[in-house]
């Protein structure tokens, strides 16, 4: 991988472990999926009017990336419930890079050489090392690890249909603006309770799609200049961003084992650097 691809899979990373703080931390998190997705829409609708639209070839791609998102943000959301940031999100982010990389050795033919395997295993080891806590809810991990499969999944049908779609900002767009279906299921089934919402929270929400947004584009973009398995586990080191938001934000423990794991995840990101 250059420095390109991974610079900009390091700012996607860091981007997702903050809008995934902002959902954290709500007090209603169906109504701030429904924000964030708002998040998505928006900028998406001025951006399909500048690029050029993606190939017919990607179009199931993109319905069926939609598919998957809707059942990834339900046991993301359900994780939250029962867990902390610093233990769902790894669990969820932990598995995902094995999963993916399989994926795409068995679906796209990408056989990554035996360091970069080395690489990505170690990285997992350390973000699943954060979630490997004594008298765990069993619901946050469950749920943590279905959210682990959607990843896996709309990771590798994303990376098959942004690169056939001809057009990687045009597959985006229609990606985002899809998440339509995500806000009016929200407006329709908790109106009462979006309008209750002070101005500023609901602004908050906002930003944080926007956040969530750029991160996952950013990573898509990624997946068209370097392997699908490097990139997708060069972006786990979101969980590394997410623990310190726990440690710092919601004055989550141990901090030891989040220090321990960082190291591990920095010496995957090392061994993958070179690969």
């Amino acid at each position: 991988m250059t420095l390109f691809p991974a610079v900009l899979t390091l700012m996607a990373a860091a981007l997702h472990a903050t809008w995934n703080a902002l959902l954290k931390g709500a007090r209603d998190r169906t109504v701030a999926l429904g924000l964030i997705s708002l998040g998505h829409v928006v900028p998406a609708l001025f951006l399909v009017a500048l690029v050029p639209a993606p190939s017919a070839e990607s179009v199931p791609y993109i319905i069926a990336s939609t598919v998957i998102h809707w059942g990834y943000y339900l046991f993301l959301a359900i994780s939250y419930r029962f867990g902390d940031l610093s233990f769902a999100y790894p669990i969820a982010r932990g598995l995902a890079p094995v999963l993916i990389a399989l994926g795409a050795t068995v679906w796209v033919g990408e056989h990554l050489p035996v360091l970069a395997w080395i690489g990505v295993v170690t990285v997992s080891c350390g973000i699943l090392l954060l979630a490997a806590v004594r008298r765990a809810d069993k619901r946050a991990v469950a749920s943590a690890l279905v959210t682990s499969l959607f990843i896996a999944a709309y990771s590798v049908v994303d990376g098959i249909g942004i690169r056939a779609s001809g057009s990687p900002l045009g597959y985006i767009a229609w990606l985002f603006i899809l998440e339509i279906t995500i806000v009016i299921f929200v407006l329709a089934t908790r109106f009462s309770r979006v309008a209750a919402t002070p101005l500023e929270t609901l602004a908050l929400g906002f930003a944080g799609g926007v956040l969530s947004g750029l991160a996952y584009a950013l990573a898509l973009y990624a997946k068209t200049l370097a392997p699908l398995g490097v990139v997708s586990a060069l972006r786990e080191t979101s969980v590394i961003f997410a623990a310190l938001i726990g440690i710092l934000w919601f004055r989550e423990r141990p901090i030891g084992r989040r220090i321990l794991a960082a190291a591990i995840v920095a010496a995957g990101i090392t061994v993958l650097a070179f690969a």
